[in-house]
């Protein structure tokens, strides 16, 4: 089996498919590795750690995806791209399945085995693959750190000659994987932190990381396989207006809310961010999506009249683009691993498997996945 790891073709795109480490679980497999040259600059990885590491450094990319039995890289590729691969090729990345069914149909009209990071199950079998996850987990931390960057005040509580100074404030909405890591990361650098879910299980996490829980009565909102239930607009109303007194007295507010294959929710409006002090700050993790706040501005920041910052940056995890790229590389050689054929040094592609039913999109010239085939 051949393994291709070309350079991703987004510009702001600084994470990469495979580290060196990743390369070198692969050859110890027993596996052919390929990478494009530069494929790892951007996340601190030269080609000759690659090179030693036992893969092949290529300038050739067309000869290499059409070469590969496997193709991985973070992003979705080019449609162009698609129709280079072999017959029967695996394709495996964050493919954005529900937004993007063009590329969908290439990959079958390709006869390539489309695998969407997106869609691995979250289960505790599939944990070790789960990519979303292990980038949610450091967008995270990555708001807080670029919100601490860009703040004109300091996190903790300061006791000085001249006076006490008060901790930073900061909200979070969305207690899941970034959320969670969000909290603990600005608890650690001494903020007080307020957070919000419509999840009563999820604030009870918060809480157990040193977080002030919002706790807003919106009745029904039991979560569906990890992510929240979508709410009505009654609850989204009520949400909205409870919110809005919060993000008045906060610092930082970091909106984590994104709804897998659907556009996020808008949670903070307008009329919230008029009553937001004057250099306070608000961070969007869903913005690539459309975003959690009204105004925000996909990969640009914008500051409103009343001197509020909104950032909604297009890719948090690339931020800290090595430790990104070393979990991502980890979850796709954990992923290799666990369904290679030692004998054959192939990746058998089994339907009935949990993991691979959920996560499979097309094969064998077909949409093969229940969720796309009406």
């Amino acid at each position: 089996m051949k393994i291709f790891a070309p350079k991703e073709t987004d510009p702001d795109e600084t994470r990469a498919a495979l580290d060196p480490l990743g390369a070198k679980k692969l050859t110890d497999l027993g596996i052919t590795v390929v990478v494009e040259a530069g494929v790892g600059e951007s996340s601190g990885h030269l080609d000759q750690k690659y090179s030693e590491a036992g893969a092949e450094v290529t300038q050739d990319r067309n000869a290499a995806l059409a070469d590969a039995d496997v193709v991985i890289r973070v992003r979705k590729p080019p449609a162009a791209e698609v129709g280079k691969l072999k017959k029967g090729a695996i394709h495996i990345s964050f493919l954005d399945p529900f937004n993007e069914p063009d590329l969908i149909d290439a990959f079958a009209k390709a006869n390539a085995t489309a695998i969407s990071l997106e869609m691995v199950p979250r289960t505790t079998l599939a944990q070790k693959m789960d990519a979303l996850s292990s980038q949610a987990n450091l967008a995270g931390y990555a708001s807080v750190i670029l919100a601490a960057s860009r703040m004109k005040t300091i996190l903790p509580m300061m006791m000085t000659p001249a006076g006490t100074i008060a901790p930073a404030k900061f909200f979070i909405v969305g207690i899941g994987v970034a959320g969670l890591q969000a909290i603990a990361t600005a608890k650690r650098l001494g903020a007080r932190v307020t957070a919000f879910d419509v999840r009563p299980e999820a604030l009870e996490q918060a809480e157990s990381l040193g977080a002030k829980a919002l706790r807003i009565d919106l009745g029904e909102t039991k979560s569906e396989g990890g992510y929240a239930k979508e709410m009505t607009p009654e609850q989204i109303k009520i949400q909205i207006e409870a919110q809005a007194k919060v993000c008045a007295q906060s610092d930082v507010v970091i909106t984590t809310a994104k709804v897998f294959g659907r556009k996020p929710p808008v949670l903070v409006k307008k009329p919230a961010i008029d009553q937001m002090q004057n250099g306070s700050l608000i961070i969007d993790l869903a913005a690539e999506g459309g975003g959690n706040v009204e105004g925000i501005v996909a990969g640009e920041e914008v500051t409103t009249k009343n001197g509020v910052t909104l950032i909604g940056l297009t890719n948090y995890e690339g931020l800290v683009p090595q430790n990104a790229t070393q979990v991502y590389s980890a979850n796709i050689t954990n992923m290799i691993e666990h369904f290679l054929d030692e004998e054959s040094k192939s990746f058998p592609i089994d339907l009935e498997d949990e993991i691979l039913k959920g996560c499979v999109i097309t094969y064998d010239g077909k949409i093969v996945n229940e969720r796309f085939t009406s």
